[in-house]
């Protein structure tokens, strides 16, 4: 296990430095100019050219480069252009709203996608299952801008249930967390119903139906122990998306996350922010399928992590 996982955060630094190597050269060949929405439109060339050496901005790529990587080792991620902060300071101000959102996201996803998946699987071929999976294909196709604004519309404007945006309360998270729920729930129901087909023909599955088993005990702790494996993988997939934020919920509903911390990034090039949000992104996908490795073998003790 040690020397495993060992390996494992090997392979995770190397792809850490591939993420900050792509990211760093694509923000470096960008059209737009950095200093230019520092300075503003009525800055003078010469003011201009100065806060582009105080940057480092006039140096070549791999030196800025190295100069990044080697703060970066040290824990420091740089300081926003516009806002003139810690970029550390300003993600971790921002974690307890997407850390948040993430658990409620998940929850939401699983719960709706797994119960469609499991009801699809038990009744295959009938009109049910095609119902719920065609469900899911809706869920998967929409746009979240469009199911967020809908839930919106129906239960904070005309029903009144909830706020219409913002952050605090449960309240808060009920209808962002079903936004990002309603549209993971149908890769996970499609993923579910299929592993549990597979599961349900295995020779144990039948040797406990001629045990005389109850249905739902067959279910529950034969069945479905190994058809969420290939779920567990999933999650940890999905960890480092929401935590990465997911911007275009989080600027419907107004919450605080990363994402939208990085959508104002973007819109004013602040780069330190933009790479920043990026490798904390990728650091939560490895982290998250690191987990999702290491839990997969407590599921199901036929599985072996060489």
């Amino acid at each position: 296990m040690i020397a495993y996982i060992g390996r494992r955060l090997i392979q995770s630094a190397l792809i850490l430095l591939g993420v900050s190597i792509i990211t760093f050269a694509l923000l470096y060949l960008l059209p737009a100019d950095p200093v230019r929405q520092i300075a503003g439109r009525s800055a003078t060339p010469q003011t201009v050219e100065n806060i582009r050496q105080q940057l480092g901005l006039d140096q070549p790529f791999f030196v800025q480069y190295w100069r990044y990587l080697t703060n970066l080792l040290t824990g420091d991620l740089g300081r926003s252009y516009i806002q003139r902060s810690e970029v550390s300071e300003l993600i971790v101000s921002r974690l307890p709203a997407s850390l948040l959102l993430m658990l409620g996201a998940i929850f939401c996803e699983l719960a709706i996608g797994l119960t469609m998946g499991l009801v699809a699987a038990t009744k295959r071929g009938s009109a049910t299952d095609q119902t719920l999976m065609l469900t899911s294909f809706v869920g998967v196709s929409a746009p979240q801008f469009v199911v967020g604004l809908l839930l919106l519309y129906v239960f904070a404007v005309r029903l009144g249930w909830f706020p219409i945006g913002g952050y605090g309360t449960w309240k808060h998270l009920v209808l962002p967390s079903l936004t990002l729920g309603v549209l993971g729930a149908g890769w996970y129901a499609r993923m579910m119903r299929s592993s549990m087909i597979d599961v349900l023909r295995q020779d144990y599955i039948r040797t406990a139906r001629a045990k005389g088993l109850r249905r739902g005990t067959i279910l529950v702790r034969h069945a479905l122990p190994n058809a969420i494996l290939p779920v567990v993988a999933m999650i940890g997939i999905d960890i480092g998306i929401f935590m990465g934020g997911i911007v275009v919920v989080e600027s419907v509903f107004g919450w605080p996350g990363i994402g939208q911390l990085a959508w104002q990034a973007i819109q004013r090039v602040d780069i330190p922010i933009i790479m920043g949000v990026t490798l904390v992104s990728a650091c939560a996908i490895v982290l998250g399928n690191l987990l999702a490795d290491i839990v997969a073998p407590f599921i199901d003790p036929r599985i072996k992590l060489r």
